[in-house]
């Protein structure tokens, strides 16, 4: 079944729930990436899901998310929820090896005490639990209960407009880390992103191994979006993580952010993922509530190049239903688009680079001469990243000289990647890329295709756009010219 979505779905993944059938059918309804999430993963959970991806297609990517700076609660005493209830008075401390108490709740962050100021809120399992910090005693934070709740083992501390000291990679993300490169996953998502230095070192773990696994970081704190612009610049792509990102910075700034930060990704050509609760209902319901519905479509109208469902998939009643029913949400959205938009992203205040300048074209000619496709060659898949960004109203197909790149498109808008083994010539992957989408029932001979590719080889990049109707290309594949090096079989 092939998808004419162009938006993409990643979906979370657990080793409990990964057989086979189970991720075919995910893949069937519009599943593109597969993320992991290396909280909840061993090495053997890993190579289960990884594998298992592998047998149902080599085109869907797989994401693997380190933990990152995180701050979590310890156990519970007899691991058993404790009950808070609203002007109790409770102390914190950073101490991994003490079991939580009712009066004492220890951290797994023992310098916490160092990174706080007296009058800010320390918010525990996303939020639902708020801590007001009244007094700092050494290394105890003297804390009042500012609602009523309950505490369950290991979860999730923010602590809004406090810069946290801890190191970028933990000794689980660097075993992890390693497991990605053995096992060929296409991302790593780097949770808790602060600046362009956390994107670096874990780049320099890749680079000493020769690894091509692309960075995605991930966004959810203030400090992530103060320093923004340096992290884009160092990473392969971007996730808006709006679980902790919610807690970290006022609610209402939410929509706000998550339309200026998509802006900044297409401008740089560099994919961006919108995820968080956006089919959350669907983890105990067959339906989504009106609001989840609409959040999609305002993320497909903002461009997002991928939406990502989290629990829906990987412990939810309904995995199957939450994808489809994504999948139909966007389709219907994205037929309701109309119109040339790469203006709203400042592409026309002027296009310097060749390869920009020739993408946009090809994507200008889908709106002034009714193109119905675009067609590339791609090494790296930088070509179908540029021509993704402009966000065309037809197909790009890339053809790529390696599996991975083709798993690395799987995350940006619009592209439907395929592996092709590598031909003589452009005249021949041109023509076997047309009739692939004519198979795919994407084109028909009697159609006006794009093709953009370069004329010196690997690494050289885009050269030339050229424009033709399918049947001419395929009727006359001896005898037309292509601005290359390679001349075509006798």
């Amino acid at each position: 079944m092939i998808k004419t979505k162009f938006t993409k779905i990643v979906a979370t993944v657990s080793d409990r729930r990964c057989d086979v059938d189970f991720i075919r059918k995910l893949f069937d309804n519009g599943l593109n990436v597969v993320r992991m999430n290396s909280a909840h993963l061993q090495r053997e959970g890993f190579e289960r899901i990884v594998n298992n991806v592998r047998q149902v297609s080599d085109r869907i990517g797989i994401l693997m998310d380190t933990k990152g700076p995180e701050i979590r609660t310890t156990t519970n005493v007899d691991d058993e929820n404790i009950v808070f209830t609203a002007g109790m008075e409770v102390e914190i401390a950073g101490d991994p090896e003490c079991l939580t108490s009712a009066s004492r709740i220890s951290l797994s962050y023992p310098g916490i005490a160092n990174d706080v100021k007296e009058g800010m809120h320390l918010l525990i399992d996303d939020g639902e639990l708020d801590f007001l910090i009244e007094k700092i005693d050494g290394s105890v934070l003297k804390c009042r209960a500012q609602n009523d709740g309950e505490l369950g083992s290991r979860k999730s501390v923010n602590i809004p407009g406090a810069s946290i000291k801890l190191p970028s990679l933990t000794q689980r993300d660097i075993t992890n880390i390693g497991y990605a490169m053995e096992l060929g996953v296409d991302f790593i998502a780097h949770s808790f992103v602060r600046s362009k230095q956390d994107v670096l070192d874990i780049q320099a773990i890749l680079d000493a191994h020769h690894s091509p696994i692309k960075i995605i970081s991930k966004i959810e704190n203030q400090e992530g979006i103060d320093n923004f612009d340096e992290i884009l610049e160092a990473s392969y792509g971007i996730m808006i993580a709006r679980g902790d990102l919610g807690i970290e910075i006022p609610t209402e700034r939410i929509p706000v952010v998550q339309r200026e930060l998509i802006r900044k990704c297409i401008a740089s050509h560099k994919p961006v993922i919108v995820a968080t609760q956006m089919l959350h209902t669907m983890i105990s319901n067959p339906r989504p509530t009106r609001a989840e519905v609409s959040d999609i479509a305002n993320a497909v109208f903002q461009h997002t190049d991928a939406l990502m469902l989290s629990g829906e998939t990987a412990y939810g009643k309904y995995p199957v239903e939450a994808i489809s029913t994504m999948t139909k949400i966007i389709s219907a959205t994205e037929k309701s688009m109309t119109g040339h938009c790469a203006s709203h992203f400042g592409f026309e205040s002027g296009l310097t680079d060749v390869t920009e300048f020739l993408t946009h074209g090809a994507v200008d000619s889908q709106y002034t001469i009714g193109t119905k496709a675009i067609v590339t060659d791609s090494y790296t898949g930088r070509t179908a990243r540029y021509i993704s960004s402009f966000r065309g109203i037809s197909p790009t197909l890339a053809i790529c000289y390696h599996k991975h790149v083709t798993r690395l498109l799987a995350l940006s808008y619009g592209v439907y990647s395929v592996y092709q083994k590598k031909d003589s010539t452009s005249r021949a992957y041109l023509h076997h890329g047309l009739e692939h989408l004519i198979g795919l029932g994407l084109i028909t001979p009697d159609d006006t295709i794009a093709y953009v590719g370069g004329g010196f080889g690997e690494g050289k990049g885009t050269t030339f756009l050229e424009i033709n109707k399918v049947s001419d290309v395929l009727d006359n594949y001896e005898h037309y010219d292509l601005p290359n090096l390679e001349q075509p079989k006798k």
